[in-house]
């Protein structure tokens, strides 16, 4: 690329760095996104162990009995009204993502309680997809420097497919 003056190459350079935080952006968007439907998916059926979180304990009898009595099936983990799952949600901004819930229930069930094993599903969510993250911000990093969407074979992801 030639430039015909420093001006023109501090406005290239200028637009770089704005495409790069787009596209970071971008990215970011998209591992929210999927961090937040693999933890709604984990509410209702058990859960093996990932990474550094511990597989989930079976419902005691006692909470499945309490269960059936309310009128729920007896052993669907988290999963009652379906209000937990729903309150999961995240956010995104500039280079910044928060996945969460607005439960309260959530945070007793991520670390249990003294009477409750953990449950957890935010941590778990994240670490079950951080090989598509890796790919995911690899791709949008890439795509921001050189300035456009294009498809990261080597990486293994396609930004504009999410494949």
């Amino acid at each position: 690329m030639d430039f015909t003056s420093m001006e023109h190459f501090a406005t290239h350079l200028a637009k770089v760095a704005v495409g790069e935080v787009i596209a970071l952006h971008h990215g970011l968007e998209k591992c929210a996104v999927l961090v937040e439907k693999t933890a709604k998916a984990e509410i209702g059926t058990y859960q093996a162990a990932a990474g550094p979180f511990q597989d989930w304990a079976e419902l005691a009898d006692v909470t499945q009995e309490e269960r059936e009595r309310l009128g729920f099936t007896p052993n669907d983990p988290l999963e009652r009204s379906g209000e937990l799952g729903k309150s999961i949600t995240h956010e995104t901004e500039l280079l910044e993502a928060v996945i969460g819930s607005t439960s309260p229930v959530m945070e007793y069930m991520e670390f249990g309680t003294s009477t409750t094993p953990p449950r957890p599903v935010l941590g778990p969510a994240m670490f079950r997809n951080k090989e598509k993250i890796k790919k995911i911000i690899g791709a949008a990093a890439i795509s921001g420097f050189v300035g456009g969407s294009v498809i990261h074979a080597s990486l293994g992801y396609d930004m504009e497919t999410d494949e």
